[in-house]
C-alpha cells in the first residue's frame, strides 16, 4: 500500500473529489512514524482481535491487519470505509463497517458488537483491543462503554485523542482534570501517556494537541468492584454536582431507583452522615479529593444501604 503522507493523501481525495469532513472529527495521522509507535505500544500478536474507529483511509488498517488476528475497522464516513476496503482488500483478516460505532451515548452499535464477537469466537483464547487514532466526538463515550462491558471490555486500549481528555485519564486527585472518568478508568486500568502529539501530525490540523494514550485493563480490579454498574453511576451522579461538597451531592441524587431509571427518594443528609462517618470521610470534601480506592469503599458502601436505606434517621441539614 503507498505511504499516506500529507500529499498522498490531497491527491487522492482531490482525484476522488472528497474532503475531510469536520462534522466527523477527521484528522488523518500524516506522520508515519507515529502509526508505527501505536502499533508497537498495542503490542499486536495472532491471539488480538483490533476494534479500530476512525480507519479513515486505512493506513493505521494495513499495520493492524498485518501484526492482529483480525480487525474491526468501523468507519462513519461512506467514501472513508470504500477507502479502507480498498486498503486491506489483500486482507483476509480484516472486517469493515460503514457504521456509528455509538448506537446512542450509553450503547455500542449492535453491528459492531456482532462484529467483534464474531472475530472473538472464531478462534480460543482470542482477546480484544481497541487500537484507533479516535475522532474526538467518540474517545469519551466509546472508552466509558467498553470499560463498564464486562463482556467485550478490552485488554487493552491504545488511543490517539485529545490531549485535555489524556490529562484526565491520568488525573490525580484535587486536581481540576480529575472526574468521573478519571475514576472509572483508573478503577479499571493501568494508564499511561506516551506521547503528545503536535497538530502538525495530522491533516488538517486540529486546534488542540493530541495524545498517545495506554490502558491496559486489570481482572483483580475489577473484581475489587462489587457491581460496576452501580460503581459507575454513583461516581458519574455525584461529579455532576461536584461544586457541592459530598453529603450535599449525593444527597441530591437518587440511590438504586434512580440508577435503574425509577425514581426513589435517595438518601437524607442524616444518612449520608452515616455512611460518610462509616467510611471515615469529611462531608465537607469535594468529590475530586478522594481517591479511587476511597471511591469504590464509598459507592459500595451506598450501595448496601441502597439508596436511604438507614430508617428511621432524622432529616438533618
Amino acid at each position: 500500500m503507498p505511504r499516506q503522507t500529507l500529499s498522498y493523501l490531497r491527491q487522492m481525495f482531490a482525484r476522488r473529489g472528497i474532503a475531510p469532513q469536520h462534522r466527523y472529527g477527521q484528522n488523518f495521522l500524516i506522520d508515519l512514524n507515529i502509526h508505527d509507535l501505536i502499533v508497537r505500544t498495542a503490542e499486536l500478536g495472532p491471539e488480538d482481535v483490533v476494534l479500530e474507529v476512525g480507519s479513515g483511509a486505512g493506513a493505521l488498517t494495513t499495520r493492524l491487519a498485518g501484526q492482529a488476528g483480525a480487525v474491526v475497522a468501523v468507519e462513519i464516513d461512506p467514501a472513508l470505509a470504500e477507502l479502507t476496503r480498498e486498503a486491506v482488500a489483500g486482507f483476509g483478516n480484516v472486517t469493515v463497517l460503514r457504521a456509528d460505532v455509538l448506537a446512542g451515548k450509553h450503547r455500542l452499535d449492535g453491528g459492531v458488537v456482532a462484529a467483534v464477537r464474531e472475530r472473538l469466537g472464531a478462534e480460543p483464547g482470542r482477546r480484544l483491543k481497541l487500537v484507533a487514532n479516535l475522532p474526538f466526538n467518540v474517545a469519551t463515550p466509546l472508552i466509558t462503554n467498553l470499560l463498564v462491558d464486562d463482556e467485550l471490555r478490552p485488554a487493552m486500549m491504545v488511543v490517539t485523542i485529545q490531549r485535555e481528555v489524556a490529562e484526565r485519564l491520568v488525573a490525580e486527585p484535587g486536581r481540576g482534570s480529575y472526574g468521573a472518568l478519571t475514576v472509572l478508568v483508573q478503577a479499571l486500568c493501568e494508564v499511561e501517556l506516551v506521547r503528545v502529539l503536535a497538530p502538525s501530525v495530522f491533516w488538517p490540523r486540529p486546534k488542540v494537541e493530541s495524545a498517545i494514550v495506554k490502558l491496559v485493563t486489570d481482572r483483580l480490579r475489577r473484581e475489587a468492584i462489587a457491581d460496576l454498574g452501580w460503581f459507575h453511576w454513583v461516581v458519574r451522579q455525584v461529579f455532576l454536582h461536584r461544586r457541592k461538597n459530598l453529603r450535599g451531592a449525593i444527597a441530591a441524587i437518587g440511590g438504586r431507583g434512580s440508577q435503574e431509571g425509577q425514581g426513589g427518594r435517595g438518601w437524607s443528609k442524616a444518612e449520608v452522615d452515616a455512611v460518610l462517618a462509616e467510611q471515615g470521610l469529611d462531608g465537607g470534601l469535594r468529590a475530586e479529593a478522594l481517591n479511587v480506592e476511597e471511591w469504590i469503599e464509598l459507592a459500595e458502601a451506598l450501595r448496601r444501604h441502597g439508596g436511604g436505606g438507614l430508617e428511621g434517621t432524622a432529616e438533618a441539614d
